[in-house]
């Protein structure tokens, strides 16, 4: 640390071999000196090591806080930012600093109120910024040259604003960007090809500007999100941007290729007529030879031929060209992946699991339901890291962790059939489903091209995962008392949708049924089939369908039985319900138990890491028969969902009072992997078509 009389270290100041004053405390005399002359040298010494790490933070962030005051000073802005030089930058509206309080990492001033240019010497002197928002404001001018010095910078977002002049030769500096945002602004000229600085870009957004001339090829290996509609370019679109939907480049009238309408050829002048090395015929009298005459009337005849090829394709390309005028089909929807991405509060772009307008982002909120615990908006869960969980059959599954740490999960819907109105209607209805073994819906967000979903985040995955996961050395199997305890609690979830939501599930499998670490069953993606119309089978795993879902396409209460029947069956044998898994081609799960069980009643039914345990054979066979009663041809013949949880309650319970299941998490007192003779026949009438 600097003083007047120079730099010395702390160790100087405790050894006497610095700073004069001190010197007497430490010199041969000290030892003459009364024990209070000792003791204030030491509270001396304490003083300037108090002092010295005082001036040391009091003077680290100086330089930036003064930066701040200077821009504040400068610019035009609203009441709320009542920034003081009293207090610490850290603790300003829209300042957030490092955790030692030091360094300024993010300036976030969104709709502001901020007016006119940005002065110099200000914001681009926050040389440790990562990131910087000043959308939706008014400031204007070029995007200051000081801005490159900002080399740490990961998220700039400038749109919404009146900014113009070039493309800021000073942001293509900013090699670690990974999202750039400088839509709806005022911008002209040609976009560079020093883009291509950029090498870490997952986000561009450039639409709603004045860009002109041809777009340069931007690598798009790691941009996954973006935008140049609604400019004035032209010429045709680069192979490395082809991958984005054509929405991208909606609004430039001259741009072509890609996603876009193919480019027309060009065509150069037609030859000029002549002989065949196009010399000049020479004349060797005043009359010309009969050879002659043959070559000018053949010269003639090919030219003419090939004026009339050439006013053929004319007309056939014109024909091809008039029916473009119909309508576009609707653009597709950006691929997913698994990126960080930080699109900032407010923004009109897209995230990769959300895409659309400016104006659907402004028009379409994210909608909360009641006794929601959350308190973030869109624009935090479009600056959230994204990653992903599943691709099912109504959509992908990402996990969406925010900038404070929250995590949900977010399902992004495809193929949705149902108006803004249905939507609505349903995701009220969806939101008024509370119970413990339901995973609740907290949001959801409808615009033209996305319909996202908005759920708990449960980390200890997907019973699917836990079933039929590697099944390798270290892998913990799943017991049989988690099973009963997960097959009970998705149970009761069901019968609350059936009975108090008066929902129908619509889409039971394994996939759907998520585990918190206390193995507590909660069942998902619930009440969506009345969203995709009658297109397709509610159910799209044909391995759980209801034989009737085939012929109504509509799910119902009792086919929901069924898929639950078939859900027990899987927790019973380990296997999936697929035709792979059974080992026979052309059928279900279901036949291959009743078949195994017409044989022998054996130890093949069940799940091999089951034998292990033992005292639990009858209680299987007990959730055996209930899973085959519920998966009856006749839908009428199944039992509703109230009465197959009673039904496994009440197992449970005369199991736990015979105390039979003492030893039953036991390996080393297990079966042999052989099961008891049983008297008990499957239900009759079980057998499915």
């Amino acid at each position: 640390m600097s003083f007047k009389g120079g730099s010395r270290s702390s160790s100087e100041l405790v050894t006497g071999r610095s700073l004069p004053l001190l010197r007497p405390l430490f010199s041969p005399s000290m030892e003459r000196m009364s024990a209070p002359a000792s003791i204030l040298g030491l509270v001396v010494v304490v003083f300037y090591i108090i002092l010295l790490s005082c001036r040391r933070v009091d003077s680290e962030s100086t330089q930036e806080k003064q930066a701040l005051l200077d821009f504040l000073r400068q610019v035009p802005h609203s009441p709320r930012l009542n920034w003081t030089s009293s207090s610490s930058a850290c603790d300003w509206f829209g300042v957030g600093c490092d955790s030692t309080r030091s360094s300024v990492l993010s300036l976030r001033l969104p709709g502001a109120g901020l007016f006119g240019p940005i002065p110099p010497n200000t914001i681009g002197l926050l040389t440790r910024l990562r990131v910087l928002s000043l959308r939706s404001n008014r400031l204007s001018g070029p995007v200051p040259d000081d801005f490159s010095s900002l080399t740490l910078l990961r998220s700039l977002y400038l749109q919404d604003n009146a900014f113009s002049g070039e493309f800021p030769p000073s942001v293509t500096q900013l090699t670690r960007l990974s999202r750039l945002d400088i839509s709806s602004n005022d911008f002209s000229g040609s976009i560079p090809f020093a883009v291509n600085n950029l090498t870490r870009l997952t986000g561009l957004f450039l639409e709603n500007n004045n860009f002109s001339g041809t777009l340069p090829s931007i690598d798009s290996d790691g941009l996954n999100d973006f935008s140049v509609a609604n400019n004035s370019l032209n010429g045709s679109i680069p192979a490395s941007l082809s991958k984005f939907p054509a929405s991208a480049f909606a609004g430039n009238l001259d741009l072509c290729g890609g996603p876009l309408t193919p480019c027309s050829p060009f065509f150069g002048p037609s030859p000029s007529p002549g002989g065949p090395a196009g010399s000049p015929i020479r004349k060797k009298s005043n009359k010309l030879s009969t050879g002659e005459i043959v070559g000018i009337a053949v010269g003639c005849t090919m030219f003419l031929l090939l004026l009339l090829l050439v006013l053929l394709f004319c007309l056939r390309r014109r024909q091809r060209r008039q029916p473009t005028n119909q309508p576009k089909p609707p653009p597709a929807a950006t691929p997913a992946g698994t990126r960080d991405v930080q699109p900032e509060a407010g923004t009109s772009s897209s995230k990769d699991y959300i895409t659309g307008s400016a104006e659907d982002a402004e028009r379409n909120k994210l909608i909360f339901l009641e006794g929601g615990v959350y308190t973030f908006d869109l624009e935090d869960l479009l600056r959230a890291s994204a990653e992903v969980l599943g691709k099912g059959s109504v959509g992908t599954s990402y996990k969406a962790i925010l900038e404070d740490g929250t995590t949900v999960m977010v399902k992004r819907l495809k193929d949705v059939a149902a108006s803004k109105k249905e939507f609505d209607g349903q995701m009220d209805i969806l939101g008024q489903v509370k119970h413990e073994n339901v995973v609740p819906l907290r949001a959801y967000y409808y615009s033209k091209d996305e319909k996202l979903l908005v759920y708990d985040f449960m980390s200890a995955g997907s019973l699917s995962a836990l079933l039929h996961g590697s099944r390798g050395s270290g892998r913990t199997p799943l017991d049989w008392e988690n099973r009963l305890k997960i097959a009970i609690g998705v149970g009761h979830g069901l019968a609350h949708l059936h009975h108090s939501g008066k929902v129908p599930h619509g889409n039971i499998k394994s996939s759907n049924i998520l585990i918190r670490p206390d193995r507590t069953a909660c069942i998902s993606d619930f009440g969506l089939n009345p969203l995709f119309g009658n297109s397709s089978p509610p159910n799209r795993v044909v391995a759980y369908h209801a034989p009737e879902v085939v012929e109504i396409r509509k799910a119902t209460f009792k086919s929901d039985v069924y898929s639950f029947g078939v859900l027990l069956l899987e927790l019973l044998t380990g296997k999936a319900p697929n035709q792979a898994s059974l080992g026979e081609e052309g059928i279900d799960l279901p036949r291959w138990v009743q078949s195994v069980v017409r044989e022998e009643w054996t130890a093949e039914v069940f799940d091999a890491e089951l034998m292990r345990y033992s005292n639990i054979v009858e209680e299987m066979v007990q959730l055996l028969q209930i899973a085959m009663a519920c998966v009856y041809v006749d839908p009428d013949e199944r039992p509703d969902m109230g009465k197959v949880v009673r039904m496994m309650e009440e197992m449970r319970h005369t199991e736990v009072d015979d105390s039979l299941r003492q030893s039953s998490d036991d390996p080393s007192k297990g079966s042999g992997g052989h099961t008891p003779s049983v008297a008990t026949s499957p239900p009759r009438g079980s057998t499915p078509p």
